[in-house]
């Protein structure tokens, strides 16, 4: 085409990419010259249309076409269309391409070196061709080219927000009256250490930070990573850990932070993730000086909610301090904490300014607090700043805008509600876009990676994300990022964003009213069939036309792949897919059915799952579908549904009758003399619990009968004398209960000669009521709650009281076991 215009073909990219179609297309028509090819190859939404070329061909030689694939060469077509309007834009444009005579007679040779430039020594590959010309790959900044690093002062928050939260001067060991303390760089100290240097300076200590991290640091505490699926930064935690302990400090200090401070009003919570959670008990039980006693770890649990919060576990941790002085010192850590924070968002609006006074762009590069850790994000920062482009943090700019309520609406912990105001922030200005990064291993960055992508998508920006770990080659990252700051420009010089309009993402879940109560059909997945059996009746006698899904099988993970994150967790999707899966089977009016799913509202992702289905629900373009949360925490109320005693109590039968049958199945069903016995007393009391749960009164002296006599049952069917291995079932809710989620592990163990001992639902719901009552004491929640909490559990144990002595005077069963003694 640029040919046909009078144009040379420019640049060297060009010429590539026109050899490489010209070869292309000699092999998919398969005629003996293609110079005769009159039409253009028209490239759209990512699909290769030539079909209108193709034809001709087939009806002038009779040729047999073969479309190819054309991933391989998108990129040469792509090349050659730039390079076309870069030289149709600018006609005094002189090509530097060499004649093909130099190009012919070309040699080169490489050689490795390692750059001294900084402590990242990125490995260099250095290319050297006839002339004198010379390509160096593999370097993360300008240092590695011999240059200046960011010569133009071109501002990176990174950098600056690194030196911030870290350059603070310990004390002298004169001045330490009370010793040294250890902290490591990593995970909840990326946000908070202003706090704990200001607090434990205060206080007296000397504090020893370990250095800037490296991949040395890494090797030194390989040895006691207990996964291999952990995420980098937890990784990391092992070698600061080691090198602390070579230090000889008096002790370490690492807390369990679970939540972190309420930055964002509106946002749901505000919980760390579970792996900054608690890691320090993985390091607790992990690190051989820490477990065989050599070395002196302090981790006390603890939340940053308030300043109170955080000072009262303090206190107790620190009992051999005066009390006022360990007040006096977190009282000085959490104003130098807020400070720091501050400067941050003022160096952030710093940084708009300059972007504005020197035309530039920038790029707010988001994601957790430990990815300002150099050694984690690899350069990225230097890297896009090699580009001329400003470098914001998400916290820098997140106070300038709102979150908006996006489809996983459970979601809006601290640092994901950061992600989203900033995101969001983003959308109003054409001078900003948005890199996120996201370490391998992250499972809650299924969630919000889909949340940024979507908040960003309804204003046409473009959604970049880097997925990065221990591997340090920037050859993709600097692709994707090229490739960005490409379409940036593209959209600047066509107008695009100034043409834009701003959609919202914000989601309105669709209630479940009162009318459709009476005329609409509730979908449940199966999540634990022995259980589902009974509850489903009693939902049913609660006037909900609620069905329990059977599709509980591999075909439902696979169409949950179709419509969640592929990081997301199995259970997920696993429900996702049985939802979605019946949905699309046409075996139901869609404008008559509702979805209902279990919402704990806690730190794991099934708070997600309601979140997850609307999220495959709009993708399927089926958003008119109500999705009910079955919680007791107030995440969400539909006018339709009512959690009432009348629910709760048909509940609580059907959920301790099918934990009777649990316990009483997989007790004798490896023994018994007659094969599918066990199954014939199931199923007769299957039919006598579901009429029970059903019944218009289902009293208490009945259940008791009940619970009795199905124990006196099972108890009573002939067994074997034999021995055999018990083995203990434990692990996420939904894969512990549910048989084709967990590949049918029960029935393996007992075909393998053991037998299968898997924990009460129940025991669930009480270790969830307990946790509130933990978190009250020790956290700083509600006392409230607490009370509620240990009412219910006293309620639920008096409950099942008539079951546990049912099973202390049997012969062959043993007694749920007391949640406070468990604890």
């Amino acid at each position: 085409q640029a040919q046909k215009e009078g144009a040379q073909v420019s640049d060297i990219s060009a010429g590539l990419a026109y050899s490489v179609i010209k070869n292309a297309l000699f092999k998919v028509i398969k005629v003996a010259d293609a110079r005769d090819l009159g039409s253009h190859i028209v490239v759209q939404g990512g699909t290769f249309y030539n079909d209108a070329v193709l034809r001709a061909f087939e009806k002038i030689a009779g040729a047999l076409v073969i479309r190819p694939d054309i991933a391989g060469i998108m990129g040469a077509f792509g090349a050659a269309l730039i390079s076309r309007d870069r030289f149709l834009s600018d006609t005094s444009y002189q090509t530097t391409m060499l004649t093909l005579r130099q190009i012919e007679e070309l040699k080169y040779e490489t050689s490795m070196a390692t750059c001294q430039g900084c402590t990242n020594h990125c490995r260099l590959t250095i290319n050297r061709f006839t002339g004198g010309r010379q390509h160096i790959s593999g370097n993360r900044c300008e240092r590695g080219l011999g240059k200046q690093r960011n010569a133009e002062g071109i501002p990176n928050l990174f950098d600056y927000k690194y030196k911030r939260l870290f350059d603070y001067e310990p004390l002298s060991p004169e001045l330490a009256v009370r010793g040294s303390v250890g902290i490591p760089r990593v995970l909840n100290f990326y946000e908070n250490y202003p706090f704990w240097h200001t607090f434990f300076t205060s206080l007296g200590y000397r504090v020893v930070l370990s250095p800037r991290s490296t991949h040395q640091i890494y090797e030194l505490g390989i040895e006691s990573i207990p996964s291999e699926s952990e995420c980098y930064p937890a990784k990391l935690s092992h070698g600061h850990i080691e090198w602390l302990i070579r230090q000889g400090v008096d002790f370490i200090f690492y807390p369990a932070l679970f939540y972190e401070r309420e930055e964002v009003p509106g946002a749901t919570n505000h919980y760390n993730c579970p792996i900054v959670t608690s890691y320090s008990e993985n390091i607790k039980n992990n690190v051989e000086s820490i477990t065989e006693g050599a070395v002196r770890l302090r981790n006390p649990f603890m939340a940053f909610t308030s300043l109170e919060t955080a000072t009262e576990p303090l206190v107790k941790e620190f009992s051999e301090l005066p009390a006022e002085a360990v007040i006096a010192a977190a009282a000085a850590g959490w104003e130098e904490m807020a400070r720091a924070r501050d400067d941050i968002r003022r160096k952030g609006e710093e940084t708009l300014k300059w972007m504005e006074e020197h035309g530039r762009h920038g790029i707010v590069l988001a994601g957790r607090p430990y990815h300002i850790d150099p050694e984690i994000h690899h350069g990225i920062p230097d890297m896009i700043c090699s580009y001329g482009v400003a470098v914001l943090t998400e916290d820098s700019v997140s106070h300038l805008g709102t979150p908006e309520r996006p489809l996983i609406v459970s979601d809006q912990w601290m640092y994901h509600s950061r992600l989203y105001a900033a995101a969001s922030f983003v959308r109003t200005r054409d001078d900003l876009d948005l890199i996120q990064l996201n370490s391998f291993g992250c499972g809650l960055d299924a969630v919000t990676t889909d949340q940024v992508a979507d908040i960003l998508t309804g204003s046409g920006k473009i959604y970049t994300c880097l997925k990065i770990d221990e591997v340090n080659n920037l050859g993709s990252a600097r692709i994707r990022v090229r490739s960005l700051l490409s379409a940036i420009d593209e959209r600047e010089r066509s107008g695009a964003a100034a043409a834009r309009e701003l959609h919202s993402s914000a989601h309105e879940r669709v209630l479940f009213t009162e009318e459709m109560r009476h005329n609409y059909t509730i979908l449940c997945p199966q999540m634990s069939p022995i259980h589902f059996d009974i509850l489903e009746s009693a939902m049913r006698a609660c006037g909900y036309d609620l069905v329990v899904m059977r599709n509980d099988n591999r075909r439902a993970v696979d169409v949950g792949l179709r419509f969640v994150n592929n990081d997301a967790c199995y259970p997920s999707l696993w429900v996702v897919g049985q939802i979605m899966d019946t949905l699309l089977s046409g075996e139901y009016d869609l404008s008559r059915t509702a979805v209902v799913m279990t919402q704990t509202g806690g730190g794991c992702r099934a708070t997600n799952y309601v979140g997850f289905i609307r999220r495959a629900l709009k993708k399927a373009g089926m958003e008119q579908i109500p999705v009910i949360s079955l919680n007791l925490s107030s995440l969400e109320r539909n006018p339709g549904f009512h959690i009432n005693l009348e629910m709760l109590t048909r509940a609580a039968y059907g959920a301790i009758f099918g934990d009777i049958m649990m316990r009483c199945i997989y007790r004798m069903r490896p023994y018994e003399q007659v094969p599918g016995a066990v199954e014939q007393i199931h199923q007769e009391w299957l039919k006598r619990c579901q009429t029970f749960v059903s019944s218009p009164r289902p009293g208490i002296a009945r259940f008791r009968r009940m619970c009795r006599d199905m124990v006196a049952d099972f108890d009573r069917i002939p067994i074997t004398d034999e021995i055999k291995p018990r083995v203990g079932v434990v692990g996420e809710i939904l894969v512990k209960f549910a048989p084709a989620a967990n590949n049918h592990l029960v029935e393996l163990l007992e075909a393998e000669g053991a037998e299968a001992v898997v924990p009460d639902l129940i025991d669930f719901m009480l270790y969830c009521f307990y946790n509130q009552i933990y978190k009250a004491d020790e956290l700083g929640t509600s006392r409230k709650a607490s009370l509620v909490c240990r009412a219910g559990i006293s309620l639920i144990e008096w409950l099942r009281g008539s079951a546990t002595r049912a099973f202390e005077d049997s012969v062959h069963f043993d007694p749920p076991t007391s949640i406070y003694r468990l604890v």
